[in-house]
């Protein structure tokens, strides 16, 4: 992605079907987030400036953030409170964006050098652990609340993360294991942001409840199309099956291990451990790209995107709801 593409430009900002009024306040919303953002990580400390900005410079899609304005339409509109919101919620992001770059030892992220290859795992580390601090003094400003939610979050964050690193234990299901994984590594922090902006816009507590069940299952539609676009494409600058290489189960492996075709007997002995040879990865990329486990995958993302659209069948038929309506269907549509 361009580092230039300013946040400002509606056709950019990811929202189909918003109309051109709502297009134009979530523009303006996400210029002041990413204004309050730059002030956010700005230090005294010009290298610790730099290392704390290297990825909001970046770029990036801004989703969670896009959510956050989303969510508050459904109450009293942006207010400052919802901008904080908003920017402690990308700082959460950003800031596991580090210590993932360390933990996948990648090269690149949003088409850049990532933080530990452009300084080093330690600095990456500790500018990751900064920017958690910087979000939990914004959340602070917010409330006790917002606070404990923060804290909730993060230790979701986490347990994510371990887990997925782990992969399934013997005596768990794999996929109930995986999709607890995803709701926990990726659903959380959008179900966070999704519920920020209802709450500091002052939506009644069912629509803040709705809102981050909903946020929650978009942010697995989200990475379950990342793990099928690992499969079929390039995603975010990486090389395609970046998580065979490191024999990740994702969904389309774990369909695929499923199958009981003995056909399929070499593409699960391939997928059932990391591929560190060029050959065994790229047979094994073609294999599952032929494999209708990649279909299986796909629409399973489509099935979850239909459930977070159903969750707002009682939220009225307002401009934000009609655009909170497409918004999972456009993520899983990713995928295809």
């Amino acid at each position: 992605m361009s580092m230039s593409t300013s946040p400002t430009d509606t056709s950019t900002i990811g929202v189909p079907g918003a109309s051109e009024e709502l297009a134009t306040r979530l523009a303006e919303g996400l210029t002041q987030v990413d204004a309050r953002l730059r002030e956010v990580v700005q230090h005294d400390d010009p290298f610790i400036a730099g290392a704390s900005k290297h990825l909001v410079e970046a770029g990036g899609k801004r989703f969670r953030p896009l959510l956050t304005l989303l969510a508050c339409e459904l109450g009293d509109g942006r207010n400052e409170q919802v901008v904080d919101a908003a920017v402690g919620v990308e700082l959460t992001h950003l800031a596991s964006l580090y210590h993932d770059d360390v933990m996948d030892e990648a090269d690149l992220r949003r088409g850049v050098p990532s933080a530990n290859a452009e300084y080093d795992n330690s600095t990456a580390i500790l500018i990751g652990d900064l920017l958690f601090g910087k979000a939990s003094a914004i959340m602070a400003g917010l409330g006790p609340d917002a606070v404990r939610i923060q804290a909730e979050t993060f230790v979701r964050l986490c347990t994510g993360q371990i887990e997925d690193d782990r992969q399934a234990p013997a005596d768990a299901d794999p996929m109930a294991h995986y999709l607890d994984v995803l709701a926990d590594k990726t659903g959380s922090l959008i179900a966070t942001a999704a519920r920020y902006g209802a709450m500091f816009s002052g939506a009644a507590d069912d629509v803040v409840e709705t809102l981050t069940k909903y946020g929650e299952l978009v942010g697995m539609v989200f990475q379950l199309a990342d793990d099928v676009l690992d499969v079929s494409s390039d995603v975010s600058g990486k090389p395609a099956g970046t998580d065979l290489r490191e024999g990740v189960r994702t969904l389309p492996v774990l369909y695929a291990l499923a199958s009981t075709d003995p056909a399929d007997d070499r593409l699960k002995e391939l997928v059932s451990r990391p591929l560190t040879d060029p050959a065994e990865h790229a047979e094994a990329l073609a294999l599952l790209r032929a494999h209708p486990a990649l279909q299986q995958a796909r629409e399973h993302t489509v099935a979850v995107a239909a459930s977070a659209r159903a969750l707002l069948d009682g939220l009225g038929d307002s401009d934000a709801v009609q655009t909170l309506r497409a918004l999972p269907e456009g993520v899983a549509e990713r995928s295809a």
